[in-house]
């Protein structure tokens, strides 16, 4: 595995294709690019809890902010599920199963108080988690199991506690659900 500072992100064009790539470490700035990403969802065995993470106060964007389980950047030529197998590993050194892809379709821009913007297609996943994480601290800092219906209390009742995008996959992941 190349070093993360060299990895590549996906530029995209407005259709959601290819348009070229960037070194990860210089991609997001105050002037972001749109580019490839995915964020996912771990749930324990039964199906109600769902691993929620807080980004490591050294986070370039988003430090100390509590998310979804997994974010991350599909390598040139890499699916879905095969950077989110991989990612997860890095941030929470365990192996996952069951990963599918819940939501193709979602994109959205967030601008952080320090003019950090996240400017992503970034479909969403989801898959199963047996075992407690064993985090990158470089990654994150905090992690809690908690009950998907609380996750979705938060989402609707008190958003500011969340990441933006968390916020408003919870609401398509839920959504999803009740469909």
């Amino acid at each position: 595995m190349q070093p993360e500072s060299d990895e590549l992100v996906v530029l995209l064009d407005g259709n959601n294709q290819p348009a070229g790539t960037m070194l990860k470490r210089e991609v997001h700035s105050t002037e972001t690019p749109y580019h490839y990403a995915f964020s996912c969802y771990l749930f324990d065995s039964t199906g109600t809890r769902v691993l929620m993470t807080r980004r490591a106060l050294s986070k370039q964007t988003w430090p100390g902010v509590w998310t979804n389980t997994c974010c991350g950047h599909p390598a040139p030529g890499e699916s879905l599920v095969d950077a989110a197998v991989r990612r997860v590993h890095f941030e929470l050194g365990v192996h996952i199963g069951g990963v599918k892809i819940a939501v193709p379709e979602f994109s959205y821009r967030a601008v952080d108080t320090s003019g950090m913007v996240e400017h992503e297609f970034c479909p969403i996943l989801t898959g199963a988690l047996e075992t407690d994480p064993e985090p990158n601290p470089e990654e994150v800092c905090d992690w809690a199991w908690l009950p998907w219906a609380t996750v979705v209390s938060l989402a609707l009742e008190a958003p500011s506690l969340l990441s933006p995008w968390s916020v408003e996959q919870i609401r398509r992941l839920s959504d999803a659900d009740n469909g």
